[in-house]
């Protein structure tokens, strides 16, 4: 069974945590969304368990699965299984996981609403539409209310998207450390990728070519209203602020 799972946010850079990790050799990661704390736990751990890669006693398994952190039942699902369960969270600004939240939606279903419709209940009195999930998830200091009921911050570890786009190697140093495993994983083995527009990992001894995540990452966001833009970040300020101070680090979204 895993012993850390990337439970969130999407659209905040869990592939690219995943992919990032598993090049360790102490790391066996599966490779799609097992969704079992939330849509797949009445097919029981045995199931779970069935899907997981094989490891040495020495390795750690890992999954991950971003929509775990909107889900009510998965902190106490995660528990049952094991309190030791470390958590790992990419987060990312709100807005902007919104926004890319959208352009991946809109890519596979051309006829939504515009974004700002989806976005207010009115906008000209600013009232925002807290039951769209693009907008939900951004509220991260809601949903870590849930998960520190049955697990303490120490095993919890926060990944801000935006940094590992700038220094993929510092963030994901602390990902090893927090998985008490040595840092293998440094600057060597990142290139930042220009047309993309984020790092891919370089090629390593064994595979010839290099690994850039797939088309659906790094697409164009849409156009959005700097307006609605600001009227967005006011509302996300408190919640930003109350996950600062709940979690001791400043992601510097305001």
């Amino acid at each position: 069974l895993p012993r850390a799972i990337v439970v969130g946010v999407k659209k905040g850079g869990t592939r690219a945590v995943l992919e990032f990790i598993r090049v360790h050799p102490d790391v066996r990661a599966l490779g799609t969304e097992p969704h079992f704390f939330d849509r797949n736990y009445h097919r029981g751990l045995e199931w779970y368990r069935s899907l997981m890669p094989r490891t040495l006693d020495s390795q750690i398994t890992v999954e991950k699965t971003p929509s775990y952190f909107v889900t009510k039942e998965a902190p106490r699902r995660i528990f049952n299984m094991s309190r030791e369960t470390k958590l790992i969270v990419v987060v990312r600004n709100p807005v902007t996981r919104a926004i890319s939240d959208y352009t991946q939606t809109l890519s596979k279903k051309p006829d939504i609403p515009t974004f700002e419709g989806l976005t207010f209940r009115n906008r000209s009195l600013g009232l925002v539409d807290t039951s769209w999930n693009a907008i939900r998830i951004g509220m991260y200091a809601v949903h870590l209310e849930s998960w520190l009921q049955y697990f303490p911050l120490s095993q919890i570890h926060f990944v801000s998207g935006e940094k590992l786009i700038t220094d993929p190697a510092g963030e994901m140093g602390k990902v090893q450390d927090f998985l008490g495993i040595k840092r293998v994983i440094t600057d060597k083995h990142f290139y930042f990728n220009k047309t993309k527009g984020f790092p891919c990992l370089k090629k390593s001894e064994s595979s010839g070519l290099p690994r850039c995540l797939g088309k659906s990452k790094g697409r164009t966001h849409v156009q959005i209203d700097p307006e609605v833009i600001e009227q967005l970040r006011d509302f996300y300020r408190p919640y930003n602020i109350k996950f600062y101070e709940t979690v001791g680090q400043d992601f510097r979204w305001e």
